[in-house]
């Protein structure tokens, strides 16, 4: 790891440490529209990350920009209501940020979720898809700054990338919870605009079935560290040219809210589960 990212982020890394009220276990990345599940656990420790030094402000509906130290079933969890895109400005080291802070206050589990536009002709809006696998066009380059030529055990993290074991639990709680849960492939796009459907076209053919703006490089960026890593797009539209209708984050909000119970009781089984 690039040593300028533990010096840009110690005094950051040292002010959670000690505003942290225990160690957490299990890190949840919560996507656009999301975030409510923070509402349904028992938070012990909230922190704005307005309050700070070096976080970087949120800017999109949906991405509240708060720290939870939470608890549910016995597990401590660490919950990121809003993350960081690249599409607002931010560089990689930012993005990567909650990943990071993960890593350093001692998670050994990370869940990312995210909203993605659906590819997959067999996908609607309100499904759930598990990530199987992730195209990385366009962002390694951006974490070499970071992480450099992978080292023997940066790679050998790769090579159980997303978890196996981690999948298996994600697919048996939606299975106690009856839910259709999908999988397949989420291609990555910087954004800041949504993709055409030319590019959906070709997204499609190299086997993607969700593209978003997010998740993975902080995904990538986890399991370098050592983290288990799992991942859960709410398929909340269709992707540009697979329907008629024009694409808006307000309808990306608003598909998320509609299912948010749904993910909330999924998340739950997999948090009980581990």
């Amino acid at each position: 790891m690039n040593p300028k990212l533990n010096l840009k982020y110690k005094d950051l890394v040292n002010l959670l440490k000690k505003k942290a009220p225990f160690i957490p276990e299990i890190a949840l990345i919560l996507g656009s529209g999301l975030g409510d599940f923070a509402s349904s656990v028992e938070l012990f420790k909230t922190i704005s990350t307005a309050e700070l030094p070096g976080y970087p402000p949120s800017t999109i509906i949906g991405h509240e920009g708060k720290i939870h130290f939470a608890k549910y079933e016995g597990k401590n969890l660490l919950l990121f209501q809003g993350r960081i895109h690249f599409y607002e400005g931010y560089s990689i080291s930012e993005c990567i940020l909650p990943a990071f802070l993960s890593y350093k206050l001692g998670c050994t589990k990370i869940f990312i979720t995210n909203a993605a536009g659906g590819i997959n002709p067999d996908f609607h809006p309100g499904d759930l898809m598990l990530a199987l696998s992730f195209n990385t066009f366009g962002i390694k380059k951006e974490l070499s700054s970071l992480i450099g030529t992978l080292s023997e055990e940066g790679t050998n993290n790769l090579r159980d990338f997303p978890s196996n074991a981690f999948n298996n639990i994600i697919r048996q709680a939606a299975k106690k919870e009856k839910i259709d849960l999908k999988e397949g492939v989420y291609w990555y796009s910087k954004g800041p605009s949504y993709e055409t459907p030319a590019e959906i076209r070709m997204m499609g053919k190299f086997s993607s079935d969700a593209v978003g703006m997010s998740t993975v490089h902080e995904a990538l960026f986890a399991a370098y560290c050592g983290l288990d890593v799992a991942s859960v797009s709410c398929i909340t539209n269709y992707a540009a040219g697979i329907s008629s209708a024009k694409l808006n984050h307000s309808e990306v909000t608003k598909t998320a809210n509609i299912v948010k119970n749904k993910f909330e009781r999924l998340v739950k089984r997999i948090i009980s589960l581990i």
